[in-house]
């Protein structure tokens, strides 16, 4: 199984430790991008309009701001690192030791700055969304769309692709043609009447996340296998779960009612 994750716009910033070090990440093939987003990032923040380049509301001065500092400061494993409704649900930063080597060996978190990162990769708290066009390096969805398949391709051979990300990350890498790729779409049922829904849709993708890492059983192989393990939270967290017929293209369709 391979799980796909947004990383969270809000991040908490460690206290101490080592700055980042590019070395030490998992998927090194990528080091060089990230380097030279790294440093476009940080120049760019130092603008008078680095708000309006990276696409952020001016009360999130400070966070922009403290992105010129990247390179000094503390790093910690992306599991504490990201925060919000997703990652709070998830429970990265909870898990037991067995239960972080399986995050570590099934979840990938994408990144507008690092690409893709495992739960276990240091890197501090940073602003940039995906969906930004950041000057010196251009669309981030277009250049980590073309570095991501020689990294995620031969991970996703002969995998489950649960895939729990928003529109930006899914515009940086899509399995390859014949990959059994599933999405996770989250709908709220009031009277027999759907909806799509946002922010509980955060919640219930984390929900799944953390209940396919710490379940006792083997993780599923395919979208059957999904859905049965996703049904496991029906009566609890979820009302209902169904699973879309297989499509020529795309994904199939895992739809968490809740």
């Amino acid at each position: 199984m391979l799980l796909l994750l947004p990383p969270s716009e809000g991040k908490t910033a460690p206290r101490r430790g080592a700055p980042v070090d590019l070395d030490t990440l998992s998927s090194p093939a990528l080091n060089p991008l990230r380097a030279t987003v790294l440093d476009a990032l940080v120049e760019v923040s130092a603008r008078p309009d680095a708000t309006d380049v990276l696409h952020v509301s001016a009360g999130l001065a400070d966070e922009v701001a403290r992105n010129t500092g990247l390179r000094e400061a503390p790093a910690a494993p992306a599991r504490g690192v990201y925060t919000g409704v997703l990652y709070a649900a998830a429970g990265l930063d909870h898990l037991t030791p067995a239960q972080r080597r399986r995050a570590a060996a099934c979840v990938r978190i994408f990144s507008g700055l690092w690409g893709v990162v495992t739960p276990e990769d240091a890197v501090p708290a940073y602003r940039l969304s995906g969906g930004v066009d950041l000057p010196g390096v251009g669309s981030l969805a277009a250049v980590w769309r073309a570095a991501l398949p020689d990294v995620l391709d031969a991970e996703a051979d002969g995998a489950l692709v649960v895939d729990g990300r928003s529109a930006d990350y899914v515009a940086m890498w899509r399995p390859p043609v014949g990959a059994d790729w599933v999405a996770v779409r989250v709908e709220r049922d009031l009277d027999g009447t759907r909806s799509v829904v946002s922010h509980n849709a955060k919640h219930a993708r984390g929900v799944l996340a953390r209940h396919l890492l710490t379940r006792r059983a083997q993780p599923p192989r395919d979208g059957d296998a999904l859905a049965h393990a996703a049904a496991e939270l029906v009566g609890g967290e979820l009302r209902a779960v169904e699973l879309g017929a297989a499509r020529a293209r795309g994904p199939r369709t895992l739809t968490l009612v809740v």
